[in-house]
């Protein structure tokens, strides 16, 4: 672990690594509460190329004999991100070695490389724990009739991937994952979209998901919203929340849109906040 390829940090015993699973396609359509030209320009003034992409992370932590991943990418799905397992081998990870996979989220760029190709688990010896309040919204059958086209799809895929590991999920009962890392509920994304927190007596990490999809523009202006929110109101108010408490209590941030460098300092800016990638 002397030689380190990816962004990472130590805290306390433990290394967590940024691991990259690449871009999505998207749009800046996909906001409200903002013109567009506005998002651009914040987005070309963070020096950003394809303003409408989204960035994945996943992250690696190690320490204590645990190899624990969290999130997988959009794994073999439409083309999208699917650099996971290269970077994982890069980082000296085989699937086999991962112990317990966190899920922030069921969302497709998110649990997508669970299955392998041929819908088989990827990572056969992990235990994959999300909270319950998201298992729950995805068996809801009154929420799929309802559901759009693409709605439907993400649906299938979260039933389809529980039901292959149905031997190895469990679900968070607001208890440590290990010494030193808790589960946080970060509802409005979704229902039981959830953030990790890593303390150490010197620094604090919390890997806090999807609070951000565009960190540029959503820290600048919190009430910005994403399509893909389940619940916009309750995702603006989480993400006001803990962008406060990010200042407020300095912690290092990680999350599964921020860019490549993986992990940020929250800064406050005007009415709003700012990402720095800048701070260690």
């Amino acid at each position: 672990m002397s030689h380190q390829p990816f962004p990472f940090r130590q805290i306390g015993d433990f290394q967590i690594t940024a691991l990259s699973d690449g871009t999505m396609s998207a749009s800046l359509d996909l906001l409200s509460g903002i013109e567009k030209a506005d998002a651009h320009v914040i987005q070309y003034n963070a020096g950003i190329d394809e303003p409408g992409n989204i960035h994945i992370n996943c992250y690696l932590i190690r320490g204590r004999g645990r190899v624990i991943l969290v999130d997988t990418g959009a794994g073999p799905l439409n083309n999208v991100g699917g650099q996971l397992q290269a970077n994982l081998a890069a980082a000296g990870v085989s699937p086999d070695d991962v112990d317990t996979v966190l899920l922030t989220h069921c969302h497709p760029d998110h649990i997508g490389g669970l299955l392998d190709a041929e819908k088989r688990p990827v990572y056969k010896h992990a235990e994959i724990i999300l909270h319950p309040l998201e298992a729950q919204h995805w068996q809801d059958d009154k929420k799929l009739k309802i559901a759009n086209e693409r709605g439907q799809r993400n649906f299938g895929l979260v039933r389809q991937t529980l039901h292959a590991y149905a031997q190895n999920v469990s679900f968070f009962n607001g208890d440590k994952i290990a010494d030193g890392i808790l589960p946080v509920w970060l509802p409005g994304h979704t229902p039981g979209h959830t953030g990790f927190r890593i303390d150490s007596d010197a620094q604090c990490l919390l890997i806090w998901g999807d609070i951000v999809h565009y960190p540029h523009i959503q820290s600048a202006q919190p009430a910005v919203s994403i399509l893909f929110d389940a619940d916009p109101a309750l995702a603006e108010e989480t993400r006001k929340k803990i962008l406060e408490k990010a200042v407020r209590e300095k912690l290092l941030i990680a999350g599964m849109h921020l860019g490549q460098a993986g992990f940020a300092k929250v800064l406050r800016a005007g009415s709003g906040y700012r990402i720095s990638y800048s701070e260690k």
